[in-house]
């Protein structure tokens, strides 16, 4: 095993809770109910995705353009003022693999200009030589496209890599490309289902460094 892809939000940077807020925010000045419940469905998926969530529960009719670029504008003008939120471990983490040799390569459901900005902003684009986004696969996450099209550009079979996620939606996806997902909840909590799914469960992305260090099994 000396692959390993990562996830971004909820692993890599503290954005989902970002996010959240953002949709809570935007949710609360147009008078709409029942966010606090939507909002985590759409955890791990893509645009596309939440936009049919979303259509799902507030009707066919619903502005849902006018409402990303809403809480969009929120999301970026907090980044802008407190900084990007980065995850306890993942620099520690990166560079540990990245100077052993490891291919890295990252699958994110968030759009490719979002992903490489916050690359970017961070300095992680150097540990990345494969970066797939949720706008160049057909289907998301919880289906396998993504992580079968990481693995297959970074020329590693999924079985010999292994995939860090926080989400269920990300755990389903690695789990059913035939990767070994390591999980390091965020936001939702693993329940059977994960524990089931995920070849390991860590607190953070520090206990995932001491795990691979100490050899992989």
């Amino acid at each position: 095993m000396r692959a390993v892809v990562f996830d971004m939000d909820g692993i890599l940077f503290d954005t989902e809770r970002v996010c959240q807020d953002s949709w809570m925010e935007v949710a609360k000045k147009r008078g709409l109910p029942g966010m606090e419940e939507i909002f985590p469905r759409c955890i791990g998926r893509n645009s596309s995705d939440s936009r049919q969530i979303v259509l799902e529960a507030y009707g066919k009719d619903f502005d849902y353009e006018n409402f990303r670029a809403e809480a969009s504008a929120w999301y970026w003008d907090y980044i802008e003022t407190n900084g990007l939120p980065v995850m306890p471990g993942a620099d520690s983490l990166l560079r540990w693999l990245k100077n052993g040799g490891w291919k890295l390569g990252l699958a994110s459901s968030t759009r490719r200009p979002t992903v490489l900005k916050n690359l970017e902003m961070s300095g992680f684009s150097e540990y990345f030589s494969v970066v797939v986004t949720g706008d160049m696969v057909e289907h998301a996450k919880p289906r396998p496209e993504i992580y079968l099209l990481a693995c297959r550009e970074l020329g590693v079979k999924p079985e010999e890599a292994y995939a860090i996620e926080d989400s269920p939606n990300g755990i389903r996806s690695a789990h059913a490309a035939g990767m070994r997902p390591l999980m390091v909840p965020d936001m939702i909590a693993p329940d059977e289902e994960m524990e089931d799914l995920s070849f390991r469960i860590f607190k953070d992305l520090n206990q995932v460094l001491a795990y691979l260090r100490e050899g992989t099994d």
